[in-house]
């Protein structure tokens, strides 16, 4: 009598390589889909959006066809795309996403302009070929509640606006901003001619941001200059990044510079590049911001042609990880891998993107640079509130203002003298009651710390910080408790999960916090651990909101 054996235990056909099977048609489709890009390990997420943005979504068929034309495994491949959320990974007998996506943003600032009614609004009102999609917060904190319907972003959004956003083009709306021409007949990169000439020396250029006082204002905020000193330490070949992928809530600087003033910041890391020496310039842009994405791509190749450009330099594009706003998990990305931090040392200043030294700057830390070096130190030092405030910052300001935005003002401006001068007073109605000083890992601090200096130091006692400058306001008419429990959400959802006090601490405290769980003890235990044992900051500060709703906002915690 003959033995059945089932499909799934039957001998592979040994003319065949073990494994999922590819067929030669999915790898001449995405063959020619890719064109002459690089089959290079660290293109893997370029390719993935090139697929995404054509197909609309990623099949096993289509990540196992980009595994062989990159020779790699996979698994290597699933687990990049697995990574990040703005990859749609379909699984076999899986149903495909709807062809259009409208996302809303549920951050802090929009959730207080009334987000979470229009999620659920939309959600009621659309039909089976729109997905609505919660996300956290996309940079246009501003004009809460936010929206991005495909890739247009729709400001002050109803469910009105974003429907009538997904029935029109949903590509992404450029503003008008200052293009090449322009920023060349207000004298543009004739300092870093100057530079790159010779009249200006790599060690004066050095010795002019260190006397500066400008710090980096990605949110660490180490000095600019000892940083440039440090790298140009190290043999080459050195390489440059410039971090664009600000996903702190409350924070849309870099978005607001780049779609105002993108030279700005294009002259002073060619600058960067050429004074430390170094040979290519990588710059990581958020997946949020697709019309940032498309004025980079159009003046990089505007000022290559030129002749203005000296180092070269070329756009990488996240994919929706708040984590790579870590340095060195930015790096991991750009090598076209998961997002995950590096532990430290080495530092990346020794050994950073793909081995080499590497400096790494904010947007915004870049664009001051060519108005230093022109100007001086003491230009720049002296636009501080008071002498022990070197500079200006770009202040990210959201929540109940009259006149929130981007406000250029003094380094150390006192939060009172920040709202009445640069933002028109509280919204009517409103008195401020709590602030973020420095966006979601910042903390949150009472209404009588107001007259603190808003820069550096300020607030580290406290257990809190500046960090990139994105200032939330909050009123009499909000809980900090939700606030609290909407910035913990944020952390549990972007925890790259590589270390588990983080991973499962972030879970823990939402949950606690969810149930009412009172055991203040229970808290502190957790923010501990998370700040002692986490590999990168992201685990350190994840807390820090709750740190303070227990200590200054006792009557709420339970609440």
């Amino acid at each position: 009598m003959h033995q059945i054996v089932p499909a799934k235990f039957k001998r592979r056909d040994p003319s065949l390589p073990k494994g999922r099977q590819i067929s030669d048609e999915d790898v001449a489709d995405i063959a020619a889909l890719l064109g002459d890009m690089p089959r290079r390990p660290d293109m893997l997420i370029e390719a993935l959006h090139l697929i995404q943005d054509t197909c609309g979504y990623l099949t096993a068929r289509s990540l196992a066809a980009l595994a062989e034309l990159f020779r790699l495994a996979q698994v290597e491949v699933f687990e990049v795309a697995s990574f990040y959320y703005h990859f749609d990974v379909v699984k076999e007998g899986e149903r495909p996403p709807p062809p259009l996506t409208i996302r809303i943003c549920d951050g802090l600032s929009c959730e207080m302009a009334g987000a979470k009614h229009l999620i659920a609004e939309m959600s009621a009102a659309m039909g089976t070929g729109i997905r609505i999609q919660p996300v956290p917060c996309i940079g246009r904190c501003a004009t809460a509640p936010a929206g991005q319907v495909g890739k247009r972003a729709v400001d002050h959004a109803t469910s009105y606006e974003l429907s009538l956003a997904a029935a029109g083009p949903t590509t992404p709306e450029i503003p008008d901003y200052q293009h090449l021409a322009a920023y060349r007949a207000e004298g543009g990169y004739h300092v870093f001619e100057k530079v790159v000439s010779g009249e200006i020396t790599a060690d004066q250029a050095v010795a002019t941001l260190s006397g500066a006082g400008l710090r980096g204002l990605g949110g660490a905020g180490f000095p600019a200059g000892r940083k440039w000193a440090v790298v140009r330490s190290f043999p080459g070949p050195r390489l440059m990044t410039v971090n664009g992928d600000e996903g702190e809530p409350g924070t849309f600087k870099d978005r607001y510079w780049l779609e105002h003033s993108p030279h700005k910041m294009l002259e002073g890391a060619q600058i960067a590049a050429h004074v430390v020496g170094c040979e290519r310039i990588y710059i990581y842009m958020r997946d949020e911001y697709p019309a940032v994405l498309e004025i980079l791509r159009r003046e990089i190749d505007a000022l290559a042609r030129a002749g203005l450009m000296k180092t070269p330099m070329e756009v990488r594009r996240g994919a929706g990880a708040y984590i790579c706003g870590e340095e060195s998990a930015m790096i991991e990305s750009i090598e076209g891998k998961r997002g995950l931090p590096r532990h430290r040392p080495p530092y990346i200043a020794e050994r950073g993107l793909f081995g080499c030294p590497t400096l790494n700057h904010n947007v915004e830390t870049l664009l001051w640079v060519p108005q230093i070096v022109e100007h001086g130190p003491q230009w720049f030092a002296a636009q501080g509130w008071t002498e022990k405030h070197n500079g200006v910052r770009s202040f990210s300001v959201s929540g109940r203002v009259r006149e929130p935005g981007v406000k250029v003002a003094p380094a150390g401006i006192p939060l009172n003298e920040l709202i009445e001068s640069y933002c028109g007073g509280m919204a009517d109605g409103h008195v401020l009651k709590a602030f973020l000083p420095g966006g979601a890992s910042g903390g949150i601090f009472p209404a009588h710390m107001a007259d603190r200096p808003m820069d550096f130091g300020a607030f580290e006692k406290e257990g809190g910080f500046i960090g990139s400058h994105a200032v939330v306001i909050l009123s009499q008419v909000d809980s900090v408790r939700e606030a609290a429990l909407n910035t913990m959400r944020f952390f549990t959802h972007e925890s790259c999960g590589q270390c588990t006090p983080c991973r499962s601490g972030t879970d823990k405290m939402v949950r606690m916090l969810e149930a009412g769980e009172t055991n203040w003890e229970l808290f502190d235990d957790l923010i501990v651990v998370m700040g002692d044992s986490s590999i990168c900051g992201l685990g350190y500060a994840a807390g820090n909101c709750i740190k303070h709703l227990m200590k200054y906002f006792p009557e709420e915690f339970a609440a």
